[in-house]
């Protein structure tokens, strides 16, 4: 997620007057806190990262590895920054896993609310050590794309990543809903590209999305495939009404 973010969103990092990140609910240790600020400083150095924590424990315990441009405040998604100052990116992974599928737009319409004005947050879930994940990307206006992303030498079929849908999607992979499609023809696509996994997995990745880009809306280019990704327009996978 971080490459991502420091691939896609880098230049409105470098554009803005105050690049200043939310890393929202990063759990029990500060690392990916910590991690997410060494990447996107690769992208602009005057990155700030600012982690937000509800647990007021987990906030004192990281707060030792406070430096600079890197702090970590007690609170939740009323995001709590100074005034007048507002976060170009905030990143939610695994914090709405525990929500109801119908608390997701309102949390989402909160957080974008929060969000400086060429703003991006990036919501979703990914396994324990992250070699699984997938992503909606989401601008003030609402939802973009979705992200589907993998530690390629760990993967079976595409549809594995099913189970690291992000709240909004995970209970719609069901025959009629759009995501359930998409990964019915990823998987039949991955199937097709069999004959490149004697050159990696990586090729054969890059042969499947290719074939996918035929009839589903993809963002990004081979450059990112390569990176264990594809990332698809929301409009494709937004859930149908209930």
């Amino acid at each position: 997620m971080d490459r991502w973010i420091t691939a896609v969103h880098g230049p409105a990092l470098r554009a803005a007057a105050d690049p200043v990140v939310v890393d929202l609910g990063y759990g029990a240790a500060p690392w990916t806190a910590v991690e997410l600020l060494r990447r996107l400083r690769t992208a602009e150095p005057r990155t700030e990262v600012v982690g937000v924590e509800i647990d007021q424990a987990r906030v004192a315990a990281a707060l030792p590895y406070e430096a600079a441009g890197l702090r970590f405040v007690h609170g939740g998604f009323e995001i709590p920054l100074p005034v007048g100052r507002r976060p170009v990116l905030i990143r939610a992974a695994n914090v709405l896993r525990q929500y109801a599928e119908d608390e997701v737009a309102a949390v989402w319409e909160r957080l974008r609310g929060r969000l400086a004005p060429d703003g991006l947050l990036v919501e979703g879930t990914c396994d324990e050590i992250g070699r699984r994940h997938v992503w909606v990307a989401l601008g003030p206006e609402g939802p973009r794309t979705v992200t589907f992303a993998t530690r390629l030498g760990s993967l079976d079929r595409p549809s594995d990543l099913a189970e690291r849908l992000p709240k909004a999607l995970i209970h719609r992979n069901v025959p009629g809903e759009p995501v359930h499609a998409f990964l019915r023809d990823f998987d039949r696509a991955w199937a097709a590209a069999a004959p490149y996994s004697s050159l990696s997995a990586r090729q054969r990745w890059i042969r499947a999305v290719g074939d996918l880009s035929a009839d589903w809306p993809l963002a990004g280019d081979r450059r990112r495939w390569r990176q264990g990704e594809v990332t698809v327009n929301w409009s494709a996978l937004a859930p149908t009404s209930s």
